[in-house]
């Protein structure tokens, strides 16, 4: 854990990778007042250089512009997968704290290795999912941790689509390594289970692929054909440390489209909780008796992405654990790799790694106001 920052106000950001999803971070990052956005940098600059004009942003440049400026603390690395520990540990060798998008790393050697560095030069790591932090999760976790479902034993989780080939203009590296059902949405529903149960000890599960080509359904691509290489449909169980355990199925081969499904049963009362994806959404609690589900608002902020670089932010300078850690990311990662694992052994498959609870988030918290 690095200690208490020494400077003050606002925390310096500086944005790497000037994508799609920039847009999203961006919407927050430039609105939060604990945070102050300085640089966006990306391999291309005049892409760098579009993203700073439409959002006011006064510096734009090469990677290098972002990681050795003066006045940034947090690097946020929204570059593509393949790219995400060398950008990252570029930033902690320049002596930038670091989030990233999804995914952590695509193995447990360049992951491990970005953790060891990190942590050899008091550099906090942070990354996505921070959906866990919105309002519908934060809400649901209370819930269950203060004994409304009495003891957690088991959940269920869904998602099921025809696959994204039919409105993605270029998803071929969807069906690719890191990519897939499992390591494109098994972050959101797997970080959840981790926040409700604990870490994750074994898994067991099986995976098929329906087709060994797919078809690009929409954009200036429509018609052409591409390679499909790692499991459209995974069906996996996990045990946790507490002994509870869970089953998920992440397919992009369902024609009909069931995602979102969450539901914990504990020893008094079954929850369902909100899409992992978003950060909102009411929470479902039904007791045995009740002839219906009782609908829960949820309570607590749910502004979207860049909550968990704003809460890395303040925690930064409080000298406290921030709660979308590096080591909960890698977890996920070391999760998902051990399912694949899985699948080609036909086996279970212990999981090595662990992350420690992360705390609850006040429902005062309050993104808007400014507390630096």
């Amino acid at each position: 854990m690095s200690p208490l920052s020494t400077r003050k106000g606002p925390v310096g950001v500086g944005v790497i990778g000037a994508g799609n999803i920039s847009k999203q971070y961006l919407d927050n990052l430039t609105v939060f007042p604990d945070l102050k956005v300085h640089v966006i940098a990306d391999m291309f600059e005049e892409a760098a250089e579009a993203r700073a004009k439409e959002y006011g942003i006064p510096e734009w440049g090469g990677v290098d512009k972002a990681l050795h400026h003066p006045d940034v603390e947090i690097i946020v690395n929204l570059t593509v997968p393949a790219a995400h520990v060398e950008v990252a540990t570029a930033a902690v060798n320049a002596g930038k704290h670091v989030w990233t998008e999804k995914p952590f790393s695509l193995d447990r050697e360049s992951g491990l290795g970005l953790l060891k560095t990190a942590d050899a030069a008091g550099i906090r790591l942070g990354c996505a999912p921070d959906t866990f932090l919105g309002a519908g999760l934060q809400t649901a976790l209370r819930l269950i941790h203060r004994g409304d479902i009495g003891t957690p034993l088991t959940a269920m989780t869904t998602f099921q689509t025809p696959g994204p080939e039919s409105w993605h203009p270029n998803p071929a590296f969807l069906f690719q390594h890191g990519a897939g059902p499992l390591f494109d949405m098994g972050p959101y529903y797997l970080t959840t289970l981790i926040q409700a149960f604990g870490s994750i000890r074994k898994v067991a599960a099986v995976g098929s692929k329906a087709k060994e080509i797919r078809v690009i359904g929409s954009g200036p691509k429509a018609g052409e054909e591409f390679t499909v290489d790692v499991p459209t449909h995974v069906s996996a169980m996990a045990q946790f440390d507490s002994g509870a355990s869970s089953h998920s199925v992440f397919s992009f081969e369902s024609p009909r489209a069931r995602v979102g499904f969450v539901e914990i049963t504990g020893t008094e009362a079954t929850i369902s909780l909100p899409d992992p994806n978003y950060f909102d959404g009411d929470i479902k609690l039904w007791r045995a008796g009740d002839e219906d589900w009782t609908t829960i608002p949820a309570t607590g902020p749910a502004n979207g992405r860049g909550m968990g670089v704003l809460d890395m932010a303040r925690s930064i300078r409080a000298g406290v654990p921030h709660r979308a850690t590096g080591d909960l990311a890698y977890h996920v990662l070391d999760s998902m790799v051990s399912i694949s694992e899985s699948i080609d052994a036909g086996t279970f498959i212990n999981v090595e790694s662990s992350a420690p609870a992360s705390a609850a988030l006040p429902e005062d918290w309050a993104p808007e106001t400014a507390t630096l």
